[in-house]
């Protein structure tokens, strides 16, 4: 039996065709090799797993192939490619300088220099990691690393280029090496499984990718693994059970019942997530996530932004389609203050829950009342429910509009009886409506609706009157003279606040939620959404402020222009102010 080879060395490319993900690196260093303009020193750099060593042994053995194609790759049968692949080649070099970093290793590697190859033309120095060398040793090797023997090259690789010598950097021909995108990684990862007979979902290899954080070589050995515990069946429930990922399904059902006030549903899927041992913060993260992809779905042009099957883009795009811009801003702003805030709270489930809870109600402010509550319930009669038993009570999944034309049913709370039955007594079940709290509650709101206002109705006198009283109600003495300075007026249904300057209007924008549940509140309106923006005229004034003299020279000369008998004495002698 043979031994197991990981895919990352058993797939490992041979060519620069065969290299993913760095086009741009592979056709620079063909061109070079095709029109014979070769550095005598390389740097690539890049992070881990990107492909930089491979690159390096691919140009090592394709420069001293006896018999290149007119690709400008190896044959991969002539004696030098052999000898490379059976790693016994002597015209390669390779060195680990994370631990070859002293001086007397850079000085045996000088010596080697100095023989020429035995066979091919040049003789090629691969040095790893090349960051970890000492200083002393970086600089024993500046002089042969500017001035090799002709037949000398070498092939210096790193992950961090900023800690190599720029006396070093500038005697070097710099690669820098890309992430590798996730759908390349996905491709590639479908070519392996076509060769190893291996089944795999699109979605379960994407979720390689996105974890892989643009490293090929991370890709595969996940890869490798998921392949030993799935049996060679690779299914996107395998792939977050092995990984410990969590699933995407969590953050669209929290969205869901976000979109229709559903709290219940928000707060037990939470629950749920804590109990599979989540914590609390990557729950946030990769909800700000999900919304993030939401948004990238708004507009065709964005949708190269995410990293998702197509399957999944399709979900994205139908919570897309159901929210509102607003809604997905500033439940953004509530999870990034969350998760900004998550390390100093001292009950951090109820921190998050706090966030989900503002988050869950941001909807109904935003769409202002023009949705009834998800848990609606219709009430049935009682001769009705017994011929047809299946049209109970039920909580509609989805939200219902409601009709203007249609005067809503409203049963006053006052007079619903209070008083408790005698033990005797049996309320008759043929008789009435069945009722329960819940269609209580969505009456009595659907009655408070007939009461409410358009904005347009009241004039900016008296919103002007309700928006210093919430002025009072604010502490910060900056946010408070912010409102206080505004400018409002009327455009439709719209409110437009035109604040002094534009640290005033962020202060503003940031309390618009508070602001609006207070005019709501206190005008008794339907619905109305602030738009807030700088004074025109305060802006302009900004641009236009003359600035005021600094310098020596700028106030004497002001006051020369203010006063004509000092330009008199000026003129008559000749005198100059120092600068």
């Amino acid at each position: 039996m043979s031994n197991f080879i990981v895919s990352a060395r058993k797939y490992r490319p041979v060519q620069f065709q065969d290299v993913v993900g760095q086009q741009h690196i592979s056709q620079t260093l063909k061109n070079a090799l095709q029109n014979n303009q070769l550095a005598h020193a390389f740097l690539f750099c890049g992070p881990r797993g990107v492909g930089k060593t491979t690159c390096a042994r691919i140009l090592a053995k394709t420069l001293n192939c006896e018999s290149r194609t007119a690709e400008q790759e190896a044959c991969g049968v002539c004696a030098s490619c052999k000898a490379f692949a059976e790693n016994s080649s002597f015209n390669i070099i390779e060195l680990d300088a994370a631990s070859n970093n002293s001086v007397e290793n850079i000085r045996a590697l000088i010596d080697q220099v100095r023989f020429q190859p035995q066979q091919g033309k040049y003789k090629i120095f691969i040095i790893d990691e090349v960051h970890m060398l000492s200083a002393q040793a970086f600089n024993a090797f500046l002089k042969t690393l500017e001035e090799p023997p002709p037949y000398a090259i070498f092939i210096l690789a790193t992950t961090e280029k900023h800690k190599i010598l720029p006396t070093i950097l500038s005697r070097c021909q710099i690669f820098d090496f890309r992430r590798i995108q996730p759908l390349d990684i996905v491709h590639h990862l479908q070519d392996i499984c076509e060769k190893e007979q291996i089944t795999a979902d699109s979605e379960a290899l994407h979720i390689i990718a996105q974890k892989a954080d643009g490293g090929l070589r991370d890709a595969l050995s996940i890869f490798d693994r998921i392949v030993s515990y799935s049996n060679k069946k690779i299914t996107y429930q395998a792939v977050i059970e092995s990984l410990n990922v969590l699933d995407y399904d969590y953050f669209f059902r929290i969205i869901d019942a976000m979109l229709i006030e559903d709290l219940p549903t928000v707060m037990l899927t939470f629950d749920e997530v804590l109990r599979k041992g989540f914590e609390a913060d990557i729950f946030i993260n990769g909800l700000m996530e999900h919304i993030r992809n939401i948004v990238m779905c708004k507009d065709e042009r964005t949708l190269q932004l995410m990293e998702a099957s197509d399957i999944l883009k399709n979900r994205y795009h139908q919570q897309a389609t159901a929210s509102h811009p607003m809604f997905l801003l500033s439940a953004l702003n509530l999870l990034n203050e969350c998760d900004v805030n998550y390390k100093m709270a001292r009950n951090k489930r109820l921190h998050v829950e706090m966030a989900l809870i503002k988050a869950t109600h941001i909807f109904r402010a935003i769409r202002g009342g023009g949705i009834t509550p998800p848990s609606t319930l219709t009430a049935v009669p009682a001769g009705e429910e017994k011929k047809n038993p299946e049209r109970k009570l039920t909580s509609e999944a989805t939200p219902s509009v409601v009709a203007e034309d249609a005067p809503p049913l409203y049963i006053p709370p006052q007079e619903i009886p209070i008083s408790v039955p005698k033990k005797e007594q049996k309320l008759p079940s043929h008789r009435g409506i069945s009722l329960n709290l819940n269609s209580i509650e969505a009456q009595v709101k659907a009655a408070q609706q007939i009461n409410k206002k358009q904005l347009s109705e009241y004039r900016i006198e008296e919103i002007q009157q309700q928006w210093l009283k919430f002025a009072e109600t604010v502490e910060s003495p900056t946010l408070k003279n912010s409102i206080q300075t505004a400018a409002l007026h009327l455009d439709g249904e719209e409110l437009v606040v035109e604040a002094t300057n534009s640290i005033a209007c962020q202060l503003l924008f940031d309390e618009s939620m508070r602001i609006i549940d207070f005019l709501k509140n206190a005008l008794q309106l339907t619905h109305f959404i602030p738009i807030f923006k700088v004074n025109p005229q305060a802006l302009a004034q900004q641009k236009t402020e003359v600035r005021k003299p600094v310098t020596a020279a700028e106030k004497f000369q002001k006051m020369v222009e203010e006063n004509p008998a000092v330009a008199d004495f000026v003129q008559h002698f000749g005198f100059k102010p120092d600068e």
